[in-house]
């Protein structure tokens, strides 16, 4: 009764709410303004969005859910620092679901979805050609989000939404190079293969893309520092 008397006095709008508060913390995420370990203050971010503790305490509760922020107890909300563990599973799970996903997409394609896919890889060639690392992080996502809402398979999409917000994290993280983590190249063999509807091609295109982009991952794991000096300085 509590929490329906507070949603109430928040105004009709609450889920609205919390969905901008979500997405704009996300949004910071995949365009790295948002690093990993980043406190995240409830007064602060509902100052920013005009929100009460409440609807902020929600947002965050529902990223939290959802593996892209850490809420520890006495201490608040910190943007998540993903393991070479979790960076290990979030690229099983992409591998497993993002071949089906192309599947799916293959039988769902027409002029208007390659029309917008065709788009998307020209904003994503101008990004990279203007040097604009953030928008070709943000794109390189909302690329494999695309295909998914072409796909039409709700679920997957819901999944798929989350895996990217958190590899995300794990490329800021673990990445080697300074190199675009996500080829528009890549991106553009996969378009391809759905324009022609060859399932095998764009299955195939799509798992060699995903292992591209883990290969870039300095994946080392912490026990790999507990050396002794005797075997780093020892004659």
């Amino acid at each position: 009764m509590a929490a329906k008397t507070r949603a109430k006095s928040e105004g009709p709008d609450v889920s609205d709410r919390v969905s901008r508060i979500r997405e704009g913390v996300t949004a910071a995420i995949l365009e790295h303004r948002l690093l990993p370990g980043t406190k995240l203050g409830e007064d602060e971010i509902g100052e920013i969005y005009g929100a009460s503790r409440t609807l902020v305490r929600t947002a965050l509760q529902q990223l939290a859910h959802e593996g892209i922020v850490n809420i520890e107890k006495n201490r608040g909300a910190f943007v998540a620092r993903p393991t070479p563990a979790d960076a290990r599973e979030v690229f099983e799970a992409r591998r497993l679901i993002e071949p089906s996903i192309v599947d799916h997409a293959c039988e769902a394609v027409s002029p208007a979805w390659l029309d917008r896919l065709q788009q998307h890889l020209a904003e994503e060639r101008e990004a990279e050609l203007r040097g604009d690392a953030r928008a070709s992080v943000r794109l390189s996502g909302e690329f494999h989000r695309l295909i998914a809402e072409m796909s039409g398979h709700s679920i997957y999409l819901g999944f798929l939404k989350e895996l990217i917000a958190r590899s995300s994290l794990i490329i800021l993280l673990y990445r080697r190079h300074d190199t675009p983590a996500c080829g528009t190249d890549h991106h553009a063999g996969i378009v391809t293969a759905i324009r022609k509807r060859d399932k095998q091609a764009a299955r195939a295109q799509m798992l060699s893309h995903l292992d591209e982009i883990e290969a870039e991952l300095f994946l080392k794991d912490p026990a790999a520092d507990e050396l002794r000096l005797a075997d780093v300085l020892g004659v």
